[in-house]
């Protein structure tokens, strides 16, 4: 048993690190090709995903660019604007602000 879990603490981080490897946004993430990123996590699993990890925290969004999506629909510009110009037919209408 105490080889499993030593063999998915060397291979687990690794598997992970790869698979963030690929899904990044960026070309070029920290600087380096995929590929090489790649290659360095498989050849040294444990200093790469060490490496890989240590990275992507420290710049605090994984080195990408991230857009900030609005959380709620009343963060939503575009849903607020929707909303006012629901109101603002309502009301040209004759209708009033009563329950939708």
């Amino acid at each position: 048993m105490l080889r499993v879990l030593l063999i998915l603490l060397y291979i687990g981080p690794a598997v992970y690190c790869v698979a963030e490897v690929a899904q990044h946004p960026d070309k070029k993430p920290h600087g380096l090709r995929k590929f090489v990123w790649i290659l360095i996590i498989v050849l040294m699993p444990i200093v790469g995903a060490a490496a890989w990890l240590y990275l992507k925290w420290a710049t605090g969004s994984g080195g990408g660019t991230q857009r900030r999506e609005p959380r709620a629909p009343d963060d939503d510009p575009e849903y607020l604007s929707w909303l006012r110009s629901q109101a603002r037919r309502r009301r040209q209408r004759g209708e009033g602000d009563g329950p939708l």
